[in-house]
């Protein structure tokens, strides 16, 4: 009974409150569906596989602090122990976010696939990998997502630029695209490597970078308020 709302996408669903409680999706979701609403108004959106590259900020202050502190260890040449993660993250990589289900998914990639298709569509298949990189702030995801329909490059370009929430930063050329550095701070949601999967129907890959401070928790709980007192 509790709306998941991004208000880019589905804003309309505000009215169905029916407990005066509103609620913001993962951050690794927010960012996804501000970048597939449009595709998927044009062309439908069949199947989404994503992998997701997910600073620590994610989990909090304390994380940060030790990603920090581990890299200082590292290149001090001191031994790591972790507090906050499985493994040790400085200068590594974990495929692991929050805790394990039963079938072999975590809780962070089911979020996802459940998110996704209760904010966007619930005919979406989704399957997710999430992992833990040594970044700071801001999220990215490489997404490969399949179509009913056919597409063009230059329609998907066109429709992501003029979409509320999104930049099309897309140029095939060294540091022609968006990184986690450079979306730290920023309200949009950046889409770069624009490009035809060549392997399958009517697919497409992209890679979509964004602050996960801010996009994915604080800006859209920011947003959902504003939604409600403008539109009365």
């Amino acid at each position: 009974d509790v709306p998941l709302i991004v208000p880019q996408v589905n804003a309309a669903e505000i009215k169905n409150m029916k407990k005066n409680i509103i609620a913001n999706p993962n951050c690794s979701t927010a960012q996804l569906v501000i970048a597939l609403k449009p595709l998927h108004n044009l062309f439908k959106i069949k199947r989404v596989v994503v992998s997701t590259y997910q600073s620590v900020s994610g989990g909090g202050k304390s994380p940060m602090d030790e990603l920090i502190d581990q890299t200082k260890q590292y290149l001090d040449g001191k031994k790591i122990e972790s507090k906050n993660f499985t493994k040790q993250i400085a200068f590594n990589v974990i495929p692991h976010i929050d805790v394990f289900a039963d079938d072999g998914y975590t809780k962070e990639e089911l979020k996802m696939t459940n998110e996704t298709k209760k904010i966007l569509d619930d005919s979406i298949e989704l399957t997710a990998t999430c992992v833990r990189i040594p970044v700071l702030v801001s999220h990215s995801e490489s997404v490969n997502i399949e179509f009913e329909k056919p597409y063009t490059l230059e329609k998907v370009r066109d429709v992501l630029s003029k979409a509320d929430g999104c930049e099309v930063i897309d140029k095939r050329e060294n540091g022609g695209y968006s990184t986690p550095f450079e979306a730290a701070g920023s309200d949009e949601t950046y889409i770069s490597r624009i490009r035809e999967d060549k392997t399958k129907k009517n697919s497409l890959n992209l890679w979509i970078v964004s602050d996960n401070l801010l996009r994915g928790a604080a800006l859209n709980s920011v947003e959902i308020a504003e939604t409600i007192i403008y539109s009365k």
